[in-house]
């Protein structure tokens, strides 16, 4: 019995493409954007939820160009993505400012791939060691 969730062309891939997950990370980051709203009631709250959004939108942006730049969809996407938005979006405090964006993409991508793969790498050290 065949469990699929969604209707695919016969012999297309059966996950979810880096753009089918660009619109659920722009959502996710508008529904949590509402809920700061919702519960701050401040400015902040505002200020917070076009943060979330402007960064989601960027980072699916640059990782869709990526992945269709490369024909590849690993890892290697997330976290040059990751680094190019928090180049760009602190771009406008200088050279620092865009190193520093960069690392903090880097770093957060970084972790967010390892964290991902935890299971995967686990498994390949147990069977080298033996």
């Amino acid at each position: 019995q065949d469990t699929d969730e969604f209707i695919l062309p016969t012999g297309a891939n059966k996950t979810r493409g880096r753009f089918e997950l660009a619109f659920f990370t722009i959502g996710g980051c508008c529904m949590t954007g509402r809920w700061l709203i919702l519960n701050m009631v401040t400015r902040q709250g505002a200020l917070w939820a076009n943060t979330l959004g402007s960064l989601a939108l960027l980072y699916s942006a640059f990782g869709v160009i990526i992945e269709k730049t490369r024909g590849a969809e690993d890892d290697l996407n997330t976290v040059a993505a990751g680094t190019l938005t928090g180049m760009l979006y602190k771009s406008t405090g200088g050279v620092r400012g865009i190193a520093r964006g960069g690392i903090a993409g880097l770093t957060l991508t970084g972790l967010y791939a390892l964290y991902n793969n935890w299971e995967h790498m686990k498994g390949s050290l147990a069977r080298q060691s033996l």
